[in-house]
């Protein structure tokens, strides 16, 4: 069956909806915000390299994800520089170099501008295939080490003092992060992936006091923002990624209110 581009990009919200759902939460509560919006900036070259030499845009973004997770372990280690400090200086990096060498092919063909907010109405087939192998591998990967991720995310010093490798859910929860933001990205692009990934889980964690809820909330927040952000993007003419993330942005603002006023 040939999916029409509108039902493709319906398919293709509800899985970055279902990734949100899992994946949002613990970018959240291993405070990887910021460190999530760097990945996705400094993405950025490697998708207009892909486009320059004519080769998938995702695959670039894809190798650009892996060299950049590498680098920030490394400058993360450098003395007297945290890992905050690390983030934003890859973040600059990444994305003034992408910059640069799209403004170097002058009037070239290089699709800079859905890079950045994304194609929605222009995701393919291919697009939804490697997002449901993603949710696939995140599914199975956390299956397999939830325990250990979880048990260093609400207690670092205890998972350590209890004979634990940190490595193993650092590596992890990075790996799943990166894998998200980059499948993202040819919906909701560079700038906006963050919003579509991350907002939801904040908000849920606003509106909700079990933990346990946090998945679900975010999953209904995220596919509500996607529905009414395609609903706008349809009937108004405009861009789908930056409707998603106003309507994400707006619920997260609605939130604080509702907390506010409860407590």
């Amino acid at each position: 069956m040939i999916l029409s581009y509108l039902e493709r990009a319906a398919v293709e919200l509800l899985l970055l909806s279902m990734l949100a759902a899992i994946v949002g939460p613990l970018i959240v509560m291993r405070g990887r915000a910021f460190y999530s919006v760097a990945l996705s900036h400094a993405t950025f070259p490697g998708g207009v390299i892909a486009a320059m030499l004519g080769i998938n845009v995702l695959f670039g973004q894809a190798v650009a994800a892996l060299l950049l997770t590498v680098l920030l372990a490394l400058l993360s280690r450098v003395k007297r520089q945290g890992a905050g400090t690390a983030t934003g200086i890859v973040l600059v990096f990444g994305f003034a170099l992408g910059s640069l060498l799209a403004s170097l092919q002058g009037g070239s063909s290089i699709p800079v501008e859905s890079l950045l907010i994304g194609s929605l109405f222009g995701v393919q087939t291919t697009d939804i295939v490697v997002a449901a192998v993603v949710l696939g591998c995140v599914v199975a990967v956390l299956g397999f080490t939830h325990r250990a991720l979880f048990y260093d995310t609400f207690d670092r010093i205890g998972f350590r003092a209890a004979g634990g490798n940190p490595l193993l859910p650092e590596l992890v929860a990075t790996a799943i992060t990166a894998a998200t933001i980059v499948v993202a990205m040819p919906a909701v692009g560079a700038i906006l992936a963050v919003s579509l990934v991350v907002g939801p889980a904040a908000t849920a964690q606003l509106l909700v006091r079990n933990i346990a809820w946090v998945p679900p909330v975010a999953f209904i927040l995220a596919v509500t923002a996607s529905a009414v952000g395609l609903w706008l993007s349809w009937h108004f003419a405009v861009a789908a990624g930056g409707a998603i993330g106003l309507v994400v942005a707006l619920l997260f603002l609605l939130s604080l209110g509702v907390r506010a006023i409860r407590t």
